[in-house]
């Protein structure tokens, strides 16, 4: 090898672009075919070498080249999404969507008026996000956890569908949401292409889609025959439309291409022909759809509904009805959750369903089990309704075999052997070991790690097994205690090497730093979803002052308790599996391990002005808000909403008949103001 002291520019372009395309080759092997044909070490010596000789002649590296098939030190590059890319709720029958209707009225008060609805094909592809700033294309992402997606900006410029400018009418800034999708055709061709090259070939369109744009290097994407409908908007300097209908149209006058299927409902009576409709077409439809997106038109109204855990209110899902197949039942298998449940598992003949190719299906749990009378051997109808888990719907009784008998589910733990217990009230056996049982432990750990908690890139649930079986690591501290001093023993593994080792070290420091929320979600409390763990966050503000609460909340009884109790949608069950946990030394001592290995981020208040931080109760009756709009602005702008009133009350809002809580309130001198003054402090507060 020529040493670069001694190389002119001529014989560096030479080698800079046969390197370029030599890494280029083993990259598409390695993050596309998962089928590398070089070892990590023979690789890094490849990207040291091409480094090196970009160093020295930096003039003839082109920009586009300069991390060619590399991945960034932990995948894509992050980009937080200025406003949540949430997803939807699901309906699945006429009356989902009817309830849908009446919850958009509950919550605004709304009389028998007709909801004007726009309808759309629900795309089955990867969400996006489009970035606009002076009328250029300047980024674009991922969904992602709704919080923060992939930077995906140079695959998405390589798509024909999307514009790189928008005309002078547009905003300064303006974020513009869709769909990346593949039609079937072009599935179908690029497939029958790759088979014939030898290369991988996908499940179905939606896989090759989110494939495709995922590419660490946006030269394959660009081969690739994706399409992009637009279809919403996230932030904006400046407003666009007053209805979506309006912004649909906008969207298309700037060169977008929109869902020509996109209809404008004049009432939500109109949804259910439009459903059957739509349903009735699908088959013959160019590319893929599960449903139909219904959105309230009326912008105005869409802002006063916001969101409610990861949905928006002012919109739903209305999916097919379930596709089903039926197959044998081979076998149950039991597994178990990291709270102790155990879950029985069909194991099944494989079967298609809907595309996708089923071996395992939720049994539920024994009470399913027995209600139906599943056994080992029989015949079973199974289903699967958008993205839930396949289920066993039935038995076929007429194909049961001779000597198939009821299933005697497990009474002792089948990782452990402790035994498994069921408590008053509740239908899920579960496992009395606790933190003792391996299994449980173990995916705890796949949980802390999981896209919602601490999302570590390369620490997936395959990777956590066997850390967890070969002891690296025993504690969810571990990962960042045990792990970077292992670099090198985690590198030595068949499969890892220098270069994976490495990402997964970049990863874990990125992850030292976490929100509350996350943190909280990551430690897998019973019962402590995402949505939950956000109340939670909000409604203590630091890591120290929710330890601190909750250690004493483990006293019932406790001021303590009932604070934590009085949160909007923290109801006493909840507050129990809190105090169970904050109750146990082992938890605590967890609590601690990572409390001295990470930054927990404070809850960041939505509003800066007079509201935040501010115990928030409202009592009587609104006349000009429905309770849950009042309990959502309040929120909105950094305040909490409790359900009674205590000394640590700031603000109560006092509606007509108020009653003991208004009473209260003036014993404590706690300052009260009326339903108009309230009004008049929010729209102060929004203004500012």
């Amino acid at each position: 090898m020529t040493p670069i002291a001694g190389m002119d520019e001529a014989a560096s372009r030479a080698e800079l672009a046969a390197l370029a395309a030599e890494l280029a080759h083993h990259d598409h092997l390695y993050h596309t075919l998962d089928a590398p044909e070089i070892t990590d070490a023979a690789y890094d010596a490849l990207r040291r070498r091409y480094n090196d000789l970009g160093a020295a002649f930096p003039a003839l590296v082109a920009p586009e080249s300069q991390a060619v098939g590399a991945a960034p030190a932990s995948g894509f590059a992050k980009i937080r999404h200025g406003v949540p890319m949430l997803s939807l709720d699901n309906a699945f029958a006429p009356e989902d969507f009817t309830e849908f209707c009446a919850r958009i009225r509950r919550f605004l008060g709304l009389t028998d008026a007709p909801l004007a609805i726009v309808a759309e094909p629900k795309i089955d592809g990867l969400s996006i996000s489009l970035t606009y700033e002076g009328g250029v294309f300047v980024r674009g992402a991922t969904r992602g956890d709704g919080t923060e997606g992939e930077d995906v900006t140079a695959n998405l410029r390589t798509l024909k569908s999307l514009p790189l400018s928008l005309p002078g009418n547009a905003p300064a800034k303006i974020e513009i949401r869709g769909e990346v999708f593949m039609s079937k055709a072009d599935f179908l061709a690029m497939n029958a292409a790759q088979e014939a090259a030898g290369d991988k070939t996908f499940a179905n369109p939606r896989n090759a889609a989110a494939g495709s744009l995922r590419q660490l290097d946006a030269g394959i994407t660009a081969t690739r025959p994706l399409s992009l409908f637009a279809y919403a908007m996230g932030e904006a300097s400046a407003p666009v439309a007053d209805t979506h209908w309006a912004y649909l149209d906008q969207l298309r006058a700037w060169g977008f291409t929109v869902n020509p299927l996109s209809r404008l409902l004049a009432s939500e009576a109109e949804a259910a022909a439009f459903q059957a409709e739509i349903g009735l077409a699908r088959a013959g439809l160019a590319y893929d759809i599960d449903g139909v997106v219904y959105k309230l038109d009326d912008l105005a109204l869409q802002r006063r509904l916001g969101f409610v855990g990861r949905a928006p209110r002012w919109a739903i899902a209305w999916k097919f009805p379930a596709e089903q197949a039926t197959t044998v039942l081979e076998g149950i298998d039991i597994q178990l959750g990291r709270t102790g449940a155990l879950t029985p598992v069909a194991r099944l003949t494989p079967v298609n369903v809907g595309g996708v190719l089923v071996r395992n299906a939720t049994l539920h749990n024994a009470d399913e089990i027995a209600r139906k009378d599943i056994r080992i051997g029989d015949t079973v109808t199974i289903q699967r309704a958008g993205d839930v888990i396949p289920q066993v719907v039935g038995v076929i009784a007429a194909r049961r075999p001779e000597g198939a008998v009821p299933y005697a589910f497990p009474t002792v733990c089948p990782v452990c052997g402790s035994a498994a217990v069921r408590a008053p009230g509740e239908v899920v056996m579960r496992c009395s070991g606790g933190l003792s049982c391996p299994a449980q432990v173990e995916e705890r750990l796949i949980h802390f790690v999981s896209r919602g908690a601490f999302d570590i890139e390369g620490l997936g649930e395959k990777t956590i097994r066997e850390f967890h079986a070969e002891k690296l690591i025993e504690s969810p501290a571990d990962i960042f205690a045990r792990l970077p001093p292992l670099r090198d023993v985690i590198a030595a593994r068949e499969g890892w090497g220098a270069l994976s080792a490495d990402n997964l070290m970049a990863a874990i420091a990125q992850r030292r730093t976490i929100p509350l929320a996350r943190f909280i979600f990551a430690l897998g409390i019973r019962r402590i979803g995402e949505a939950n763990a956000k109340l939670l966050a909000r409604h203590y503000g630091s890591y120290e002052n929710w330890r601190r609460q909750m250690e004493a909340a483990a006293m019932v009884g406790s001021e303590a308790r009932s604070d934590l109790g009085s949160i909007l949608g923290i109801g006493p069950a909840i507050a129990e599996e809190l105090a169970e946990f904050f109750a146990e030394p082992r938890n605590l001592a967890t609590l601690d391990a990572l409390a001295g290995e990470l930054t927990i981020q404070d809850t960041e208040s939505a509003s800066g002005g007079e509201l935040t931080g501010k115990i928030v109760v409202f009592t009587g009756t609104l006349e000009t808000l429905t309770r849950p709009e009042a309990k959502a602005m309040a929120e909105k702008l950094g305040a909490r909403v409790t359900d009674s009133v205590s000394k640590k009350t700031d603000l109560v809002v006092v509606g007509t008949d108020a009653g003991s809580k208004a009473r209260k309130a003036a014993e404590l001198g706690v300052r009260t103001m009326t339903e108009a003054e309230w009004r008049a402090l929010v729209n102060a507060a929004e203004s500012s």
